[in-house]
């Protein structure tokens, strides 16, 4: 077993419930063929201990146990926050 643990960066999309966020997670893959940079997408599900998240804020997270089905990421820091 690993003792890596992966950190994501990404936006908050939504605010799910209590203690929990949905974060958007970009990154830039080259296409196999086609030889151009494309962006693809993916969405966590992460806690938030002390429901200090906000829509549009960027977040660094990082992985853990499950704490849920969907949800293996916790709150590292937040890097920047939205604008309302």
């Amino acid at each position: 077993m690993s003792t890596h643990k992966r950190e994501i960066q990404g936006v908050v999309v939504k605010k799910s419930g209590d203690k929990t966020a949905s974060v958007l997670v970009t990154r830039n893959v080259l296409h196999p063929r086609y030889h151009k940079t494309v962006k693809r997408f993916k969405k966590y599900l992460i806690h938030d201990e002390r429901n200090e998240l906000n829509v549009g804020d960027s977040v660094v997270a990082i992985e853990c146990r499950p704490i849920s089905k969907t949800k293996s990421f916790r709150l590292k820091k937040i890097v920047a926050t939205g604008v309302k």
